[in-house]
């Protein structure tokens, strides 16, 4: 599978995990993760989530006071769910329905003080790697990753190989550790989350 196909699964998803799947299921536990590992920087910081779907952790950070919050979504529903499910989001937001590879190189450099993902980046096809080059161009304190590892320490290539096993939607298991210390980030943290490991970037400093 290509990556203009696995972008166009994920731009027309329904049922189980589209946005109006997670805007059910609400925040979690890894979105109190995600919040507890961001107050260091302020309430204050600028936030993009990629691949926010309905809103579900922005909504989480949202209600505990955090304002200047930005998403990437390429399914164009969600923007639809989210004005339902949590419409303060959705109306003092800013968001961006495209592919990630298609907005992140138009920020400025260190556009955000804090970039995250959740089970997101996990999809995106070996083609289009350079997008965690353009990541730590626009981070400028945080990154922080909640992604499934399973299997990779048994997986002989874990940049390329993947599984169809999200209703047909490849996931590519890799290092997320190594990915991003190979891109220009050094990791201060990281704990076991549901499905996967939230891990914690800083930008190495020129």
């Amino acid at each position: 599978m290509d990556s203009t196909e696995v972008r166009r699964r994920w731009a027309e998803r329904s049922g189980a995990y589209s946005p109006a799947y997670y805007a059910h299921h609400g925040p979690n536990a890894t979105s109190e993760a995600i919040r507890e590992r961001l107050e260091p920087i302020g309430r204050e910081a600028s936030i993009l989530e990629l691949g926010c779907s309905s809103g579900r952790h922005l909504a989480h950070l949202h209600d505990h006071g955090y304002e200047d919050l930005h998403g990437i979504e390429i399914n164009p529903e969600a923007l639809d769910v989210m004005a339902e499910a949590h419409p303060e989001l959705a109306t003092q937001g800013t968001f961006h329905v495209d592919a990630i590879q298609d907005v992140v190189t138009e920020f400025d450099d260190g556009r955000f003080d804090a970039v995250f993902s959740v089970e997101t980046l996990q999809h995106l096809h070996p083609d289009d790697e350079w997008v965690f080059d353009e990541l730590r161009r626009i981070t400028d304190n945080r990154l922080i990753t909640a992604e499934n590892e399973t299997g990779v320490a048994d997986r002989e290539n874990t940049d390329t190989d993947a599984m169809n096993n999200v209703d047909g939607v490849p996931l590519y298991y890799r290092n997320w550790k190594d990915v991003f210390t190979n891109h220009g980030f050094t990791e201060i943290g990281s704990e076991p989350v549901k499905r996967g490991t939230l891990r914690v970037f800083r930008p190495v400093r020129d």
